[in-house]
């Protein structure tokens, strides 16, 4: 089993409301929002709201629900950037590439012969990422 969950992890925090973020989906059970150092324009981070590590030790219902919600958003931000296609990332523990740990996915839009940016980049403008984010919004409430 993985280590323990640290509940003053960034995402954490931004669940509780403590640090910020440019949300783009909340319901009950997730909440998704714009990674601030994006690997693509329109990188979207969507997590649980239920505190865990990582895929090791999330209960299974609480994946089932997310991976849905990581289906959802996947098409509202291929809709909204107009991505030829879209890459998920979700990492487990330092080895496999985890830093911040509480379990999450990464939606990256994506588009032929365009390389992803570095993880851990440089923090991107928060108008653009609030345009992206408008962006997602606007393709998520044509879904519904």
């Amino acid at each position: 089993m993985s280590a323990t969950y640290d509940p003053n992890n960034i995402f954490a925090k931004i669940l509780r409301g403590e640090i910020p973020c440019e949300k783009v989906y909340e319901d009950e059970d997730t909440l998704a929002f714009m990674d601030v150092m994006p690997r693509s324009d329109g990188h979207v981070l969507v997590i649980p709201k239920l505190g865990a590590r990582n895929i090791l030790d999330v209960p299974p219902e609480v994946l089932g629900a997310l991976i849905l919600r990581v289906q959802k958003l996947a098409r509202a931000v291929k809709a909204a950037t107009g991505a030829e296609g879209i890459t998920l990332h979700q990492f487990n523990e330092p080895a496999g590439g985890q830093s911040v740990f509480h379990i999450h996915f990464h939606v990256m839009p994506r588009w032929e012969g365009v390389a992803l940016r570095p993880h851990g980049g440089k923090m991107a403008d928060p108008a653009m990422l609030k345009a992206h984010a408008d962006k997602i919004r606007a393709a998520l409430a044509a879904e519904e």
